[in-house]
Formats: C-alpha cells, structure tokens, sequence
C-alpha cells in the first residue's frame, strides 16, 4: 500500500489542535482498515494518524510528540518488538499498545514482559480501546509533566520546539 494512500498527518508542521491540547494516536498498520476503525471509534475527540510502516512511523514521532502508538503485531516492514525499541530513544517515548487478530495469553505476556503497554484484540471493541488509551494516554501525561491547555503548568517538547500540549 503506498503512504499517499494512507490517511492521516500529511506533513503539516503541527496537526489541528496542536495547541488546544488534543489527543492524538499514531496507528501503525499495514491494514487501512485498521486506521478506519479506529477513527470510527475515536470520532472527533482524537487524532488518529496512519503510517503502514515502522519507518515512516518513526519520521511523524520524530516531528512531533505523540503520546500513544498502536501497533499491529504483523506489520510487514519490522515488528512490534523493533517499534518498541526505537520509542525508547525518544526523547518522550510514546506507550505502544500492541494489536493483533490472535492476541492470546502469550502475546500479552510477552508484549507486556517487554515494555509494551497493552495488547488489543482486533476488531476493535469501541469501549475497551477507548478505556485502554484514556488510561494510557493519562500515565504518559503524568509520567513526562505534559498537561493539556485547560491547566496553567505545560511543558515544551524537548528538541523540536513544539508545545506538547495533551489532554484526555
């Protein structure tokens, strides 16, 4: 699938509501149908961006603060595992939530063992997705003192001099 098929962030140097304080998810999936439920489920009140690969995925986090990633664990171009590697090195790690269509008992243990979040089980139940990504979105604020624009203590992004500027 080519990148210009996927929908999502188009290289704008801050996505809508950059600075009102937005919720925003970087679904990296191979799958368009992925991207679409998720938007389905998210409606207006996140920002799903899509990139199909761990590469261009890793060029949007690069650009701009992104609290939450969801992985499918059967991306052609790497694993959920490389992905989780490289959010490490970033300077505000984002929480990678894994999905998959066979997510058992193994896959959660070894996704969470590792440093992964969460694992979701496609398709995707509106309610659990919405609870799994409030939660973690939530930790990743209080984790990196990053506050959405309703609260006076905010912090700038460390080297790409954006606000980060997240809420739930």
């Amino acid at each position: 699938m080519a990148e210009s098929q996927i929908k999502g962030w188009d290289g704008m140097k801050e996505p809508p509501g950059f600075e009102t304080g937005f919720n925003v998810v970087l679904s990296v999936s191979p799958n368009e149908e992925d991207c679409a439920a998720l938007e389905r489920i998210f409606k207006s009140s996140w920002t799903v961006i899509a990139r199909a690969t761990v590469a261009s995925a890793l060029a949007v986090l690069r650009e701009i603060p992104i609290p939450i990633v969801i992985c499918d664990c059967d991306i052609s171009s790497g694993t959920w595992g490389e992905m989780l590697d490289h959010l490490t090195l970033l300077p505000y790690p984002p929480l990678l939530i894994v999905t998959s269509r066979l997510a058992d008992e193994r896959l959660w243990a070894e996704a969470l063992n590792l440093g992964a979040w969460d694992v979701l089980a496609k398709p995707f139940e509106q309610d659990e997705v919405i609870r799994i990504v409030s939660v973690a979105c939530q930790h990743w604020q209080d984790r990196h003192g990053v506050y959405n624009s309703n609260t006076t203590q905010r912090k700038s992004a460390k080297g790409t001099g954006y606000l980060a500027a997240t809420g739930t």
